[in-house]
């Protein structure tokens, strides 16, 4: 942006950060909303899933939002960032996404327990309502989202390590021969 009129050494301006912050939970969302409206058709279409087979574009929406909010604040809040810093590129991409994806599910549950406060429910009964889930299940969705984690970690990670712009420079490039 403005930074090569300012120089390399000093930091972007507020609106700046917020621009790119905004930018960052743009593509993050949108790449959770695909992968979440997939996974919720697919549950819908399974016999007794997806909460009596409704398959919502406004549900994956949500979802989409707030599992990026809470993969950004983490990303703020630098978790994972001492195992970018100590091994290589593959190995850290793993250990960040696990990071994160643990994170997430700490988030996730207490989410659910503010949820369910607004809506009356005291933080016991919540707790016992997502405790009376199939673990299975729950394993299940979790481990699917360690997979969704790790490309979209990998893309940043790669990007990050290419240098601004470069890997948008590859994407958008001719293939040669």
């Amino acid at each position: 942006m403005n930074q090569e009129l300012r120089g390399s050494s000093s930091k972007p301006t507020l609106k700046e950060r917020a621009i790119e912050e905004m930018r960052s939970f743009k593509l993050v969302a949108g790449y959770l909303f695909v992968c979440y409206a997939v996974l919720m058709f697919y549950e819908s279409t399974l016999p007794g899933g997806a909460e009596a087979g409704v398959f919502s574009l406004g549900a994956a929406a949500v979802k989409a939002a707030i599992l990026a909010k809470f993969l950004l604040l983490g990303q703020a809040l630098g978790v994972g960032e001492k195992t970018l810093a100590t091994k290589k590129l593959g190995p850290s991409i793993v250990g960040k996404s696990v990071q994160l994806w643990l994170l997430v599910i700490v988030l996730s549950v207490a989410e659910e327990l503010v949820v369910g406060r607004y809506h009356g429910k005291s933080f016991g009964v919540s707790l016992a309502e997502y405790e009376s889930r199939s673990i299975l299940h729950m394993l299940a969705k979790s481990l699917v989202l360690l997979l969704v984690l790790l490309p979209l970690i990998a893309v940043r990670e790669f990007s990050r390590t290419l240098g601004p712009g470069a890997l948008r420079a590859m994407l958008d490039a001719k293939p040669q021969g």
